[in-house]
Order: structure tokens, then sequence, then C-alpha cells
């Protein structure tokens, strides 16, 4: 017998007891997106790896060590897309979407990361997003941070989430900012760690998001950004917390917030929690201007957001029970081949009939106990039972799965009608 084939580490499956929590958030997700006007784009998952190392940076984490890049046959560098951003704006690009036009676009899927595998945190993981192209001004930023405040009610986990703020400026702005704190930071090299110094010539700002808690009196020493900003950035930032404050939306100014990606700039933001330890972001975004125009389009301003599936479903889970929703409305049990071909018959009237209704229909023989206990384990809040007698009074036997009704007999003709009336409850 051979060895047994796993999954590879940091992918998972998802199993159909817990596809319905997914079925349930993501559904909560889009028409979230949908009540804002937004509409579905979908980019495919593998892209040409310059896609990414001229949008994310090439001297970024994700670049450096997390991509999943290959040659195919031609000898083509192909990536797994590692986020969705860079693949929206080269769909956009390419199909003429973005020059002069607004769009407002939401994706869903897989993303791809060769990280250590933990809690919330894989390396096939999902994610949904926003984003949107051709407005320039803080309404658009207050927008899609209103949204995603919606839908965190909407899961019902808005007490336990929480928005962080910061402006990253112009990139002159922070090009003068990079070159002060390079300066501050390289009097303390000799306190710095491994990451750190590596950090210092390519990429210093990522110092600040650093999680060490030995760098925490250091970054918190460094020059702050938000000194840097002109007066244009400025008042973006502040006609935006204008709008959330309008709106009652809680913040924090986080002038550490950097992102980790390059293409970032003016406002940035993250929705955190401490309810899954280090794991804490659930939602990132910001502005990404110069990005349209850095992949060869013509310069088009941009936003967008990405939240993360799984940690979304971590939270979801602890706070709520959710149905089903693939369960069955009723199980069929039959007895008997006359029974099964006349079963599978009305199985097949009532599904024209009532759209949407789940019918299993019971296969592989067996008793009347054992099909009841296969429609018990089945979820079904009903058993329709067909025998030679209900066949011969072209009657029913319905019992109630999930209650204390007493089985009761219905004419066949009557059925649609009554499932009709218990799925309207």
């Amino acid at each position: 017998m051979g060895k047994n084939i796993q999954a590879i580490r940091g992918m998972h499956d998802i199993l159909p007891e817990r596809s319905s929590l997914w079925q349930h958030v993501e559904g909560v997700i889009k028409r979230g997106f949908l009540c804002y006007g937004y509409r579905e784009i979908r980019p495919p998952i593998l892209e040409k790896t310059e896609l990414f190392s001229r949008s994310i940076g090439e001297v970024t984490d994700i670049v450096e060590k997390e991509m999943y890049t290959f040659e195919d046959r031609n000898g083509d560098s192909l990536t797994l897309r590692p986020e969705c951003t860079a693949s929206c704006v080269r769909a956009g690009i390419e199909n003429g979407l973005l020059h002069n036009q607004i769009q407002k676009l939401w994706y869903s899927g897989p993303m791809f990361r060769h990280e250590r595998p933990q809690k919330g945190r894989y390396r096939q993981f999902y994610q949904m997003g926003a984003e949107v192209f051709g407005l320039e001004g803080p309404d658009i930023d207050a927008e899609l941070i209103l949204m995603s405040a919606r839908i965190w009610k909407d899961l019902g986990i808005d007490d336990i989430v929480h928005l962080e703020l910061n402006s990253l400026g112009t990139t002159e702005e922070r090009a003068a900012y990079r070159e002060e704190l390079v300066a501050y930071l390289s009097q303390h090299q000799d306190r710095l760690d491994e990451d750190s110094r590596r950090r210092l010539s390519s990429n210093p700002l990522r110092i600040l998001d650093s999680k060490n808690p030995e760098m925490r009196d250091i970054i918190a020493g460094a020059p702050n950004l938000y000194d840097s900003l002109g007066e244009a950035s400025r008042a973006h930032f502040t006609e935006l917390r204008q709008l959330l404050d309008a709106a009652g939306i809680r913040y924090t100014i986080n002038p550490r917030l950097v992102r980790g990606l390059d293409y970032y700039c003016n406002t940035v933001f993250e929705w955190v929690t401490e309810a899954l330890g280090a794991q804490g972001t659930v939602c990132a975004g910001g502005r990404y201007d110069g990005l349209v125009e850095q992949l060869g389009g013509k310069w088009t301003p941009g936003v967008g957001f990405a939240m993360g599936l799984e940690r979304l479903i971590l939270l979801v889970e602890e706070r709520q029970t959710v149905a089903d929703g693939q369960a069955p409305h009723l199980y069929l049990i039959t007895a008997g081949a006359q029974a099964q071909t006349h079963g599978f018959l009305i199985a097949e009237s009532l599904r024209d009939s009532l759209p949407g209704l789940r019918i299993m229909t019971h296969c592989g023989g067996g008793g009347f106990k054992s099909q009841f206990k296969r429609a018990d384990r089945s979820g079904a809040r009903w058993a329709v039972v067909l025998g030679e007698e209900e066949i011969a009074n072209q009657t029913m036997g319905i019992k109630d799965l999930r209650g204390e009704l007493a089985q009761q007999s219905i004419p066949q003709s009557d059925l649609a009608a009554f499932l009709a009336a218990e799925l309207e409850q």
C-alpha cells in the first residue's frame, strides 16, 4: 500500500462541516460590497512575476522571501498571486477600464505566501477586497472605511475590531522622511535586530512596523512621519478624519502604521483585534495613487483594502453559531423498488415547483430504522416517508425531525403546498 499523500504544509482543506460558515461570512461581505455599488472582478491566480516585483517592491518581505515563483515550460517567470491589488490594476490597464473612468470593484479568492503557518495565517489563504479607481478625494477613502465598518456590524464583530489610521503622504514627502529616519536609526544601529539592519538601507519605513519588543523604545523615539507631510497631504488626512468623526467611526492615529507594500501613499488603515493574539490585523488597505502609472498605465488615483477570511471566520465563530445552509430541508425515505422510483419522480417535481428546496433522496438501500438515522444525521428538518401503503393511498408520511410534532400523513398533491408554507416560517 502506498504512503498517504497529505496536503502541503500551510494549505488546508475547508471541510463540509465548516463550509456553511465560510458561505455565511462571504455572503455578508458580498452583500456589503453590492450595497455600495461595487462590481465583481475575477483576475487569474497566476500572473507574471514582474507584476508583483514592480508593484509591491523588490525589497519587501513578500517579494524577497514569500512569493511562490517558478518558470513555466517557456522559461517565463510566473508567480501565484500574493495579493490582488496589482492584479486588478493589470486587468484594468489591459482591458481599458481605468483612464478617465471611475471603477468600484470587489474580488474574492485565494492568495499565496510562503510564510510560517500559524493560527489565522496560512500559505494559501483567502481574501475579499475592494478597489476604487479614478477618485482621489478623502470621501472615497471614508466610504471604504464605512463600508468595512458596516460589514463588521453585519457579521456581529464590530465591538472587537478597532480602526487604526495614518497618512504616508506623497512619494516626495516620504523620501524626505526616509532620510531623516535613516539618520536617526543609524545612531542606534548596534541595537537594531537583524531584520532591521537589513531594512535600514533598503526599506527603512518597515522598521517602524517591527513586532520585536526589544525594538519598541527605538521605534518610539523615531521622527514622526506626519511632521514631514505637506499642506495638501495634511488637508486630505484632516478631511478624512472629519468625515469619519461625523459618521461616528472611532479610530486611533498610529504614526507607526506604514503597511508592508511599497505602492501605498497618503491614507493607510488597518482594522485590528486583540482576540486573535499575534495575528491581529483582519483588514488593511489605503491609497495607491501612483500604482497604475508605475505598471504602465496613465496616472489614475486608486484606493482599496483586503480582508483576511480565515481571521474573520475565527472571530465570527467565537460570536455566533451559523446555521448549516447546506443541510437539506427534507430527507426522502422509501421502502421498496416501486417506492424508490416513485420517490425520485416526486423529488424532481418538488424541485421544479419549489426552487431552492434542498432534498436528499435516500440511496443505498436499508430499512426504515437505518434510513431515519441517516435522515437525522443529514440535518434535515423533515423526513418524508413513501412506502407501498402511501403509494396505494397517494399519501406521504411527514415527520418533524427537529421538533416534537407527531408523524402525520398528507395527500401527495398537498406536499408542495405544505413544504412551501413551512419554508416561509
